[in-house]
């Protein structure tokens, strides 16, 4: 359903018990809220689960471009008040992340737990540069001229080459990103520097990142888990950027079970 919210025109879906804990999932650049699709059977028997389309994705309003991590995170509170639901549990992936630290740092009380996803707390240099010159291709080319080497990124060779329904979603929604919407949360990423704030996050934090993730590799998440305190580190053997896709089982039962342990 698309909801007007204070800053925005947002896509989302709502499901599972209406009394059962809260929990929402936001997702990776070039994506939507179907990069949780693998998640959704293990969760909604338990939680009530939100999962939204970041601006300027999949059916959320398309604001110009750029954007900022700030307004990412407004957008997300912003969600959350319009549907009335106070804390939450929050999992991102990759962008969705980024998110969820920006989430900890400027809004903790909203939070229960975090779960910080094949993300990073900083981008360096390098990887501006990446950014920049996928923003360009974007511009000149849509996004099609970005899927294939997005996906190469996304999953390990062996997962790629099997070619599998994950895949086959994955590219999906890559293509249909809007290309400003594709720009405007790449600008945003660009300008990622949480790490050395990151020790003021108190809430519990689950941190995974797939072992073959060439983007958010895992030094960046050892760096988070570091940072934060007494977070834990979950490492996904034979899985790339999206673990929560390529391996789902198991990234399934890491998430479940960090979300129902005791305090």
């Amino acid at each position: 359903m698309r909801i007007r919210t204070a800053t925005l025109e947002t896509n989302c879906e709502v499901s599972g018990p209406r009394d059962a804990p809260a929990i929402l999932l936001s997702h990776a650049l070039g994506t939507s809220l179907n990069l949780w699709d693998p998640q959704m059977a293990a969760l909604e028997s338990r939680f009530r689960v939100v999962r939204y389309d970041i601006r300027g994705h999949g059916e959320s309003a398309v604001p110009p471009a750029p954007y900022t991590l700030a307004e990412l995170a407004a957008d997300a509170v912003a969600l959350l008040d319009r549907l009335e639901i106070g804390r939450v549990s929050f999992a991102g992936v990759s962008l969705g992340g980024m998110i969820g630290q920006e989430l900890a740092l400027r809004h903790p009380g909203r939070l229960e737990r975090l779960v910080l996803c094949d993300t990073s707390a900083r981008i360096p240099p390098e990887g501006v540069q990446a950014v920049r010159e996928r923003i360009a291709l974007a511009r000149s080319g849509g996004m099609a001229a970005l899927v294939e080497a997005t996906l190469a990124r996304w999953f390990t060779p062996r997962f790629l080459a099997a070619e599998g329904p994950g895949v086959a979603l994955i590219r999906q929604l890559v293509l249909r990103t809007p290309v400003e919407g594709f720009i405007g949360c790449a600008e945003a990423i660009c300008g990622l520097n949480l790490l050395d704030a990151l020790p003021a996050v108190r809430v519990p934090t689950l941190v995974v990142v797939g072992e073959e993730d060439p983007g958010t590799p895992v030094a960046a998440a050892q760096a988070i888990h570091a940072a934060i305190p007494g977070s834990r580190l979950e490492v996904i053997p034979s899985a790339s950027h999206l673990a929560n896709v390529e391996q789902a089982a198991r990234f399934n039962r890491l998430l479940v079970d960090f979300l129902t342990a005791a305090p």
